[in-house]
């Protein structure tokens, strides 16, 4: 299992998204990918487009500015 780190700090809708998108394709499935935002809107959206993609969101917290997600790459 690998873990990546995404800096998508200062970056708004729809980028933070596409950035893990385009993160996620450089990934094998188990690989975990922590995504670092500063725009409260991917508390939804990556969720969401994880739900889509088949990958899951191990875990997903706040704190100051920043949101962090950290997901499992799928199948």
């Amino acid at each position: 299992m690998n873990r990546e780190i995404l800096n998508a700090r200062r970056l708004l809708c729809p980028l933070p998204v596409i950035r893990t998108q385009d993160k996620v394709k450089q990934l094998q499935p188990g690989d975990q990918l922590e995504v670092i935002c500063t725009d409260p809107g991917v508390m939804q959206d990556i969720p969401a487009w994880c739900r889509i993609n088949g990958h899951k969101v191990l875990e997903s917290s706040s704190g100051g500015h920043e949101y962090i997600i950290v997901l499992e790459v799928g199948r």
